[in-house]
């Protein structure tokens, strides 16, 4: 945090009891919130933005060294930067997902066995990033061809916010799937806030996917999004309702946002809610409203708009 010089004398002669009362203040607030969520005595600390940061730089720059990795990386020694790479970016990994291990534990005691099932999972992760590495290139790809403005793949990777959110979500989606969720939460929201893209780490994207633009693109936790689709800024995949049970609470975790099939093109501002699925080939026109599911092949555009003349009150 910085520090400040303020000269004394131009502060209110209460200024120190003003802090101790507010820091009473907050504290009462915070024991009452332990307290609510049953966390008592030393409350675990959760996984670190900041350093999740920098595990998602080193993991691409692992997975792309020439690309992304150190300036003067000669050819010969592109396995040993990998190889450091990957050592440090994944022991910071396996840190930052024990937390979240000791963290939904209720506060428990640190033990081994969290730290061993935090190195299991970071290890099953890192066997899956040649995967992801060739699901990127497609991705990369997939921009290049799509993009009459995009000169090169170099370009692709190194500027468009697709890419990076792709990226980030590619490898949030596989420890979502291995149970560090909250690690990969952090890891996309961490995407949301650079490029204003919003990927829930639980949802299903095939290869060779592009978001053009991207700004305000939201793709829920269920969605499913099959080969060689192309989505546009503003784009929703979104929840069509919220069912609650008979608490009132919301029911978690049923299938609740939409299929697109492959070879689907979204255009800029459209919104589809609910499970329904958007048939292979299909074209979804800007601004479109859809709930209901379309055949393969489906052109869905705006109805026409009707313009009228309302000269001498005409049609008042």
């Amino acid at each position: 945090m910085t520090s400040f010089s303020t000269d004394d004398s131009a502060l209110p002669s209460d200024w120190d009891g003003t802090i101790k009362s507010i820091v009473a203040e907050l504290r009462v607030l915070r024991e009452a919130s332990l307290a609510a969520r049953e966390r008592v005595g030393r409350p675990a600390k959760l996984p670190s933005r900041k350093t999740l940061t920098s595990v998602v730089e080193g993991l691409c720059a692992a997975m792309f060294p020439n690309r992304l990795g150190a300036r003067e990386l000669a050819r010969e020694s592109a396995d040993y930067f990998v190889g450091h790479t990957l050592d440090v970016t994944l022991r910071d990994l396996v840190e930052q997902v024990h937390r979240e291990l000791h963290f939904i534990c209720e506060g428990e005691v640190e033990n081994d066995e969290q730290r061993r099932q935090a190195a299991a999972i970071v290890c099953q992760f890192a066997s899956k990033l040649p995967d992801v590495r060739a699901l990127l290139e497609s991705d990369i790809q997939a921009a290049y061809e799509g993009d009459p403005a995009a000169r090169s793949q170099d370009e692709v990777l190194a500027c468009y916010p697709g890419i990076m959110a792709i990226a980030h979500h590619r490898l949030a989606h596989v420890l979502y799937g291995l149970g560090a969720k909250l690690v990969a939460r952090i890891i996309a929201e961490i995407a949301h806030s650079v490029t204003g893209i919003d990927i829930h780490p639980g949802a299903q994207i095939s290869g060779s996917f592009f978001i053009d633009h991207g700004t305000g693109v939201v793709i829920g936790e269920t969605a499913i999004i099959g080969t060689r689709v192309r989505l546009y800024q503003a784009v929703t995949l979104g929840a069509k309702r919220f069912p609650t049970d008979e608490t009132g609470a919301l029911v978690k975790g049923n299938a609740r946002h939409p299929i697109v099939e492959d070879d689907v093109v979204i255009y800029a501002g459209a919104t589809i809610l609910g499970r329904v699925t958007i048939g292979k080939g299909s074209v979804i026109g800007g601004n479109v409203w859809l709930t209901r599911s379309v055949s393969a092949g489906s052109n869905i555009s705006q109805a026409k708009v009707r313009s009228e003349d309302f000269d001498g009150g005409s049609g008042i």
